[in-house]
């Protein structure tokens, strides 16, 4: 998958919220300055990561939108 492609993705899962942000990794994978770490992350350092992540407070308006989207989520049907 092309990263503009996967950019393009993870820009619809967080909408405009995001949007400058994401212009600028997008500018980056377009002029070839972001590269990947010459050393991948230990399982050690993405553990951590993972820990601060979860740890962050979740905001109310990721809440809000949790909450519609699982509103408007269709219902599976039985059989």
């Amino acid at each position: 998958m092309k990263s503009t492609t996967l950019l393009e993705r993870i820009r619809r899962l967080f909408a405009s919220d995001a949007g400058e942000h994401l212009d600028s990794i997008s500018d980056a994978l377009l002029k070839g300055t972001l590269r990947e770490p010459v050393r991948p992350m230990s399982d050690q350092e993405l553990a951590r990561a993972i820990r601060e992540f979860r740890s962050a407070p979740v905001s109310d308006w990721t809440l809000a939108k949790l909450s519609r989207r699982l509103a408007e989520a269709p219902v599976p049907r039985d059989g």
